[in-house]
């Protein structure tokens, strides 16, 4: 029978806007490119773990202008495809979506780790509204119940999520690993991200020797 290969389960990033004036006038101006993207969480993540990873990437609703409850909905169809044993990532909105839905509800699988990369705490942004019901309530206790092996990745040069952010999450995590790395080109835009991959494949390693 056939090894099954570890599930990594990807939350991406997106935005939020206290109301839709604010939401179109960002669509009006903000910056275009027409130059290919390359990111740290496409291929270079499925390259760099190899082939006893399955990485899986949910599209979650309207990511530009994001509402909670929708994420929820969408987040929790994928349940009866997961396995235990999962790796979850959730990346800027993604991280506080991870966050505040393992501090408010049992995950149905058993949770191998938890990488919540430049997660906003609170609203507390430079030129960014965090709304759509993303907020945190005040016990966060419940993500180390569901995910032992917690780990909260921040940039000192993140001109989006400031890296105050990682205190108050600190300050409520009492056993999650903190790294604050000193550039990650501000809001993680790196085509590598070598960390992050020797991170998981000594998660992995941990769990089948122990």
């Amino acid at each position: 029978m056939a090894k099954k290969k570890i599930q990594i389960l990807m939350i991406h990033g997106g935005m939020t806007f206290k109301n839709k004036k604010d939401y179109l006038h960002f669509l009006k101006t903000r910056k275009i490119s027409i130059e290919e993207k390359r990111r740290w969480n496409d291929d270079y993540l499925k390259k760099n773990l190899g082939k006893n990873f399955e990485i899986i990437k949910p599209r979650m609703p309207l990511s530009d202008n994001a509402k909670y409850d929708e994420w929820k909905i969408h987040f929790e169809r994928y349940f009866p495809h997961l396995r235990n044993n999962i790796i979850l990532i959730g990346t800027s909105l993604g991280g506080i979506f991870l966050a505040k839905y393992l501090s408010e509800h049992r995950f149905p699988k058993r949770i191998l780790s938890t990488y919540l990369i430049c997660p906003p705490f609170n609203n507390a942004l430079s030129g960014e509204d965090l709304v759509g019901g993303f907020k945190l309530k005040s016990d966060l206790s419940m993500i180390e119940k569901n995910s032992k092996n917690l780990n909260l990745l921040f940039s000192k040069d993140d001109d989006v999520v400031p890296v105050a952010q990682a205190k108050k999450y600190g300050n409520k995590l009492k056993n999650a690993n903190i790294v604050i790395y000193k550039s990650k080109n501000g809001h993680f835009k790196i085509s590598k991200f070598p960390e992050i991959v020797k991170m998981i494949k000594a998660d992995v390693k941990r769990k089948f020797i122990s």
